[in-house]
């Protein structure tokens, strides 16, 4: 059986899922991560702000799109765990 956990935007700012435009994302849906693992930047004011994943399992999906904004608390990113 999996839980399901979503990751949260800590603060409003741009989401990027890579690194920079000519870098593959740090994770795609259906691969795995690890607790700790870095899924996503957030900049704000030209800062970048690594969000890491509190959980092991599986990346289910994005709920936003690289390049999106975000607002501080909205949902970014699911993953599956297994219990």
């Amino acid at each position: 059986m999996s839980d399901f956990h979503e990751i949260f935007a800590p603060f409003p700012g741009v989401l990027y899922l890579r690194a920079d435009p000519n870098s593959e994302p740090f994770v795609q849906p259906g691969e795995s991560v690890a607790d700790g693992d870095v899924v996503a930047l957030i900049e704000v004011m030209k800062m970048f702000h690594e969000i890491r994943s509190e959980w092991t399992g599986r990346l289910v999906g994005f709920g936003v799109a690289d390049g999106d904004a975000v607002s501080m608390g909205q949902a970014i990113a699911q993953i599956a765990s297994e219990s």
